[in-house]
């Protein structure tokens, strides 16, 4: 029995390897992994589980990946359609959707998302909340919401933006502008391009793994905190943040390394 097994799981599936590497896979691959509200409750139960064990649970870094040809086509427009939703109903599904995708940012854990296919809608919201992002060429961006008579309800006015500028994400809304391949990179969609988006995902994370938990917990919740904040509130709080993770005891040993010359310096790639 794994950490995760008592959850229940029914349209997610969560492994944790020996090296602390979780992959968490969307898995309605019929539905182009569409999210259902029942889906967005699993990772809210997931991402809450490891953000709390963190990597004295053994986390130390997640792989997001989808079953199928697609990572994620956004709302479940179907099921949205048979609810009939009142505004205040919607409303509180917005409200969980936000706070699966803050558990994402904000839980001090690397999520690396392996793209393919369909990021459309709240998929690209999905993906967005995640710290890096690996495209291949089948995988394409977009946000349709304005064609179907709908507005985004899952953070892409904040994070979305954030990545692309709100220009951007305005086109992208009112003409269902699709980004794929080396524009999408251009234009922060996604930071790499790969033949293969899950094998660089799992080398991203087995990398970052490798770095102190402190570290990470910090790279991953305290900047994005840090970008909420006041110029004056932000240079205080990184000053904190800094104060406890550079005195850090993992960090000793790394930099008596440096100082002694045995650690690798930064290099160029072709160097």
């Amino acid at each position: 029995m794994t950490a995760f097994d008592d959850l229940g799981l029914t349209f997610t599936t969560v492994a944790v390897d020996a090296d602390g590497i979780a992959t968490v896979t969307l898995n309605r691959p019929d539905k182009r992994n569409a999210l259902n509200a029942a889906t967005v409750d699993e990772l809210i139960d997931i991402f809450t589980r490891i953000g709390r064990a963190g990597p004295s649970g053994g986390v130390r870094a997640v792989v997001l990946r989808a079953e199928g040809a697609h990572f994620c086509a956004g709302l479940d427009l179907v099921e949205h359609h048979a609810e009939d939703r009142r505004p205040e109903e919607f409303m509180h599904l917005c409200l969980r959707w936000h706070e699966a995708f803050n558990k994402m940012e904000y839980g001090g854990v690397p999520v690396i998302a392996a793209l393919k296919g369909a990021v459309v809608g709240g998929g690209l919201e999905l993906a967005s909340s995640a710290h890096v992002r690996v495209a291949d060429a089948s995988t394409y961006f977009a946000l349709p919401e304005g064609q179907r008579g709908l507005f985004t309800g899952g953070g892409a006015t904040i994070r979305v933006a954030d990545l692309v500028g709100k220009a951007r994400m305005i086109d992208m809304m009112l003409t269902g502008r699709v980004y794929q391949g080396t524009e999408a990179i251009a234009v922060g969609l996604a930071q790499y391009l790969v033949d293969d988006s899950e094998a660089k995902a799992y080398e991203i994370a087995r990398a970052a793994a490798t770095n102190p938990p402190l570290s990470n917990f910090a790279i991953c919740s305290a900047i994005s905190h840090v970008q909420n904040m006041s110029a004056l509130d932000a240079a205080y709080m990184e000053s904190v943040v800094a104060g406890v993770v550079n005195t850090q005891p993992a960090s000793r040993g790394r930099l008596a390394a440096f100082a002694d010359k045995s650690a690798a310096r930064v290099r160029p790639n072709d160097t």
